[in-house]
């Protein structure tokens, strides 16, 4: 071991590296250098030249610092005060896609810069999800005429996809009650809508609205006191997109099936008393304004869904849904209340039997269990023989059913 001392740094001056030494933010001076360069080329964003994309892409600006700042300069024409959309002091243009004509030719070029911008620094899609939200949660502070420019400039932001921008960044700000209820929310959204599927299908709508988690939730648009089906199907009707109200008609009526099937399963596995399930289903139907068809097609699936099917053993399962349709024959004669959804129950039975390769052989069995359980009348099962419309398998099933037919035909002829 050394006896010696050991060196020590006392008295040495440690210096600090500069790159540890942050500098003060200033978004005054970046703000104040992106409008001078709209005022000296005039705002060019829609010439070859892109006069003013080009200037600021070979600029030394610090984008990473001051992003939220540069959308909001492209936006509004200048800074806008922390936590809201008023103007903060400082330079302004008056080439901002707010002071432009509320219509897609003037604000697609925006949308189209914006993505080039995107492309060369994709770091700065959160500024812009940042400014957008910003803007969508404070509409009530627009006038109307630059929400409906918002609204453009948004459609056309997913229609030409737009680099990384997520839609729940623009739907889930919208909700807030506020807005709501003041009606910014569906002026807004409508225009949205009007303005998207003039390029895109409803499909495309549907999908992106799954996204955002919204297409199960268009009445939440609405102000409380109309939100209502009816009140929508009026809104979107006058304004032109019918597709939409059949759209929501038809999730509105998967809704209300799934609650009918599901109360209509629990009873049938409760194994109620079949006039309760009656009056239940009835009432349910009524409440609903369920097509009478619809509740057949509805009843059928249900029972057979509740069959304790075997496995591969086809006669148990025969013998299963044979048992199943004389129980809850009551149930399926209180509904087929005349001769055409007497037709469509047997089309159901013929679309299943067709599709399933369980009751492939058991079709003549079940129609002659539903004659005999008094829900199919002798005039129903012969214009189906004879003229029946519903080609999957009908051959084969005609053909199974000819002695049946034979018997009914001989028995008619001796009365």
């Amino acid at each position: 071991m050394s006896s010696k001392e050991k060196p020590t740094l006392g008295g040495t001056r440690i210096k600090t590296r500069k790159r540890n030494i942050a500098a003060p933010l200033d978004p005054a001076s970046f703000s104040d250098a992106i409008v001078q360069i709209y005022l000296d080329n005039g705002g060019d964003l829609v010439r070859p030249s892109e006069l003013v994309a080009k200037s600021i892409e070979s600029s030394d600006l610090n984008f990473s610092r001051y992003g939220d700042t540069f959308f909001e300069v492209v936006f509004v024409g200048g800074r806008t005060q922390p936590g809201t959309v008023k103007p903060e002091e400082g330079d302004r243009h008056p080439y901002s896609m707010l002071d432009c004509v509320a219509q897609r030719e003037t604000i697609l070029p925006f949308v189209l810069y914006i993505q080039k911008t995107l492309r060369r620094r994709p770091f700065l899609i959160k500024n812009l999800e940042n400014v957008m939200r910003k803007f969508l949660q404070s509409l009530e502070f627009f006038e109307e005429n630059e929400r409906k420019k918002l609204a453009i400039f948004t459609a056309l932001a997913f229609s030409q996809k737009l680099s990384g921008l997520p839609p729940e960044t623009v739907f889930q700000p919208l909700l807030k009650d506020n807005l709501v209820a003041k009606g910014i929310v569906l002026s807004f959204i409508t225009e949205f809508f009007k303005e998207y599927l003039k390029e895109n299908t409803l499909d495309d709508l549907i999908a992106l609205l799954k996204k955002g988690k919204m297409e199960d939730n268009l009445l939440d648009f609405f102000p409380s006191a109309k939100r209502s089906s009816e009140a929508l199907s009026e809104h979107f009707i006058k304004e032109g997109l019918t597709s939409l109200v059949e759209y929501n008609e038809k999730k509105m009526f998967e809704v209300k099936l799934k609650e009918i099937k599901s109360t209509l399963t629990t009873m049938i596995n409760d194994e109620a008393a079949i006039p309760e399930v009656i009056e239940t289903v009835k009432q349910q139907v009524k409440d609903a304004k369920f097509p009478d068809l619809e509740v057949i097609r509805m009843l059928w699936d249900v029972l057979m869904e509740a069959v304790q099917w075997s496995g591969k053993n086809q006669q148990q399962n025969s013998n299963a849904a044979l048992r199943q349709v004389k129980a809850w024959a009551e149930l399926l004669n209180a509904f087929c209340t005349s001769g055409r959804l007497e037709l469509e129950l047997i089309y159901k039975v013929q679309t299943q039997c067709y599709e399933d390769a369980k009751l492939m052989k058991l079709f003549p069995e079940i129609i002659r269990t539903l004659y005999d359980q008094d829900v199919l009348a002798e005039d129903t099962v012969l214009l189906w023989f004879r003229k029946g419309s519903n080609q999957k398998g009908r051959q084969s099933f005609v053909k199974a059913l000819e002695p049946f037919v034979k018997w009914l035909e001989e028995a008619e002829e001796e009365e």
